[in-house]
């Protein structure tokens, strides 16, 4: 009787493991901005829930820490970015993260601070841009786009301020990271935000910039924020299980009523 105690108190023990490690293997740990990608994330957790997963979410507020937790393994997947501003951050870091579905596009932001209007902005007026090499290209495309400089065509993504080759108005232009621009805006006349940052701050592209990247243009298909994970992720089950979530109606849905233009799905 002993002896069947024991087998039956091992097999048991055994038993508890296996639903241990199954349980844990049903759980995504994925790594996010808080918005708006930490609360998109939070409908596909609702969905991602019926398919049997667990999503856990943690945040980050600033662009390089999240890739640098995935490439260790502490993360299974990461959604703040889009393409360009990973294929420089593998380039710079040596890292080996891939894209694994594009999700939403958010328009790049003109946006008023000490001038109202771009028809009011005077001599040496001072805008201020992101300082990450695709995000600072991408914005002062959007100022070229809108009369207020001339870049360099043979820069491309790889715009900066040297790259500027007509200047009529003499604009200063300021750098910064991303993260901080909204919280100066009320010191410059004008500041190109992205669009996570600037609905951080109670502000949307679609009613609040004085200009934005379009729906069609160049920059919607290029920047679109993607779900990011480790090179050789790609066919996992729970991955597999993430996109689906995130491309999901009700992921969609979400977004186009709670973002109202200033977050749009590409899916």
């Amino acid at each position: 009787m002993k002896k069947l105690i024991t087998v039956l108190s091992v097999a048991g023990l055994a038993l508890s493991l296996v639903t241990g490690c199954a349980k844990e293997d049903k759980k995504i740990v994925i790594g996010a901005s808080p918005v708006p990608h930490s609360e998109i994330l939070g409908a596909a957790k609702e969905v991602l829930k019926e398919k049997g997963y667990e999503l856990e979410i943690k945040e980050f507020t600033d662009y390089v820490q999240p890739n640098l937790t995935l490439e260790n393994k502490e993360l299974d997947a990461n959604y703040f970015q889009h393409q360009p501003y990973l294929d420089d951050f593998n380039a710079k870091n040596g890292t080996n993260i891939i894209s694994a579905a594009a999700v939403h596009y958010e328009p790049l932001g003109l946006y008023p601070g000490k001038t109202k209007s771009l028809d009011a902005l005077a001599e040496g007026a001072t805008i201020a841009v992101p300082n990450d090499t695709t995000n600072e290209a991408r914005a002062l495309l959007l100022l070229e786009t809108n009369g207020l400089i001339k870049v360099n065509p043979d820069a491309g993504l790889n715009a900066t301020v040297n790259d500027i080759i007509e200047n009529p108005k003499n604009i200063k232009i300021q750098e910064l990271e991303a993260a901080q621009i909204a919280r100066v805006l009320a010191d410059v006349d004008l500041a190109v935000i992205n669009g996570n940052y600037a609905i951080e701050a109670g502000l949307n592209a679609a009613t609040d910039a004085l200009a934005k990247e379009e729906k069609d243009s160049l920059a919607a298909q290029t920047f679109a924020n993607i779900l990011a994970i480790r090179k050789g992720d790609e066919s996992r089950e729970d991955i597999k299980a993430l996109i689906e979530a995130l491309k999901s109606a009700e992921v969609k849905k979400f977004i186009e009523e709670k973002y109202q233009g200033s977050v749009i799905p590409v899916f």
